[in-house]
């Protein structure tokens, strides 16, 4: 029986790390981790333009400040698919040891040629443009996709050398630019077949289609509650088992899903209309990953003040300052969480029951849906609260908390008096 869990283990922790490692997976997740920056400075902007102050918004109003402090946000966070598609590409040519930057450029300019252009008539003179709103989250998926193919298709042709090559002593930059004519005269060729098999479809362009098809059923699907619940569960079993749930499963999966969420919030509050989701990248990060993944900001506290054990005491204590900036490490491998059945039922159950809790109050109305405006990692419970955009948000991050607390309370204790009584029997025969 224990060599069969031992085998069980051992499979799941090889299958979960390829799913991780896998180079497309893996290239969607750091595309979107090199978004944060882009996506964070944004959001400060965002918020210095919004914040609910009247006496501050009616000055920077009345002096054209709100326009001022809105350029950053239309060229970060409107532009976000543009960004992405870069980066994805990037970093699947990265990961095939190919030149991420020639990748990144021809995905580039296969994304714009999909892109459903608009036009103007002035006169004699027609002007097209492309609409932001292709730009930022709603081409999104197109982006994922776009980078991922134009890449792919990149790295097959230097990889098979159907490539022009040019001589010894030839410049590097310039030898780059001819590697990439091929690959490039192909990639571009099949972004324009795809802009006109599309046009002539009732959804007028790649980006409708995937957006109807794609994009909204899933944004549908991941918005409910069930889902709420099974992403949890998924990341708290995952860590269980010592697999990094978070990047696995939330970063790997979910997160273009969930950012896409954000930005449509914080479309609706730049705009002053109706948020139009509860749940998001940062629903998670206010209400989930608080202190870290499983909601621990309990255990820590519990741990830090009220454990009998020299070992706890000292390991609580220690972790205090980072659990403050959402950072529980040391508190999962050092307690253990992994593989320590005492600590499993409370690692699942908190995160479980205080997004349910923050889920209903947020659902029925007694707490604002979060502004979407993407902060920091680190940021600290309560400021992170308000930054997102109500200081009812922030009293609810506390009473989680306390929730958080009162549910890792017992187990923790019953661990503690284990360890305690050993140190006890330890001092004994040491004497």
């Amino acid at each position: 029986m224990i060599y069969n869990a031992a085998k069980i283990k051992e499979k799941m922790q090889e299958g979960m790390v390829a799913f991780a490692n896998n180079k497309y997976i893996k290239s969607i997740s750091d595309g979107m981790i090199f978004m944060m920056t882009p996506i964070i400075v944004g959001s400060i902007f965002m918020l210095f333009a919004n914040l609910p102050i009247a006496t501050y918004k009616n000055f920077i109003d009345v002096h054209g400040i709100t326009f001022i402090l809105k350029v950053p946000v239309t060229f970060t966070i409107n532009i976000m698919a543009v960004l992405s598609v870069f980066f994805i590409a990037y970093n699947v040519a990265d990961q095939f040891e190919k030149d991420g930057g020639m990748a990144g450029l021809l995905a580039l300019i296969s994304f714009f040629i999909v892109t459903p252009m608009g036009e103007i008539k002035n006169n004699n003179h027609i002007f097209n443009y492309i609409s932001f709103d292709w730009l930022g989250p709603k081409g999104l998926f197109v982006a994922i996709i776009i980078g991922m193919v134009t890449a792919r298709i990149y790295v097959f042709f230097v990889q098979k050398g159907l490539v022009i090559k040019m001589p010894e002593g030839v410049p590097p930059a310039v030898s780059k630019s001819f590697t990439g004519l091929v690959p490039g005269f192909v990639t571009t060729s099949l972004a324009l077949l795809i802009f006109i098999i599309f046009k002539y479809t009732p959804f007028g362009s790649l980006n409708q289609m995937i957006y109807n098809c794609i994009q909204i059923p899933l944004e549908g699907l991941s918005a409910s509650y069930g889902a709420l619940l099974i992403v949890n569960l998924a990341i708290g079993v995952l860590w269980f088992f010592g697999l990094h749930g978070t990047i696995i499963v939330f970063n790997g999966i979910m997160a273009p899903v969930y950012l896409a969420m954000d930005m449509e919030n914080l479309a609706a509050y730049e705009a002053g209309t109706v948020l139009p989701n509860i749940l998001g990248y940062q629903f998670f990060r206010c209400y989930v990953f608080m202190s870290g993944t499983g909601m621990t900001i309990g255990l820590m506290l519990v741990m830090a003040f009220f454990a009998k054990s020299s070992q706890y005491k000292t390991l609580g204590r220690l972790a205090l300052p980072m659990s403050i900036f959402n950072i529980n490490e040391p508190l999962i491998f050092g307690t253990p969480i992994v593989l320590n059945p005492f600590m499993l039922i409370p690692f699942l159950l908190t995160p479980l029951v205080t997004s349910s809790i923050a889920y209903i109050v947020t659902a029925i109305g007694i707490v604002p849906r979060l502004n979407g405006i993407q902060i920091p990692w680190p940021t600290p419970m309560i400021l992170s609260g308000l930054m997102e955009g109500s200081w009812k948000i922030a009293v609810l991050q506390v009473i989680l908390a306390l929730i958080s607390f009162s549910i890792y309370y017992f187990p923790f204790k019953a661990l503690d008096r284990r360890a305690w009584e050993q140190e006890k029997k330890n001092s004994v025969d040491n004497a």
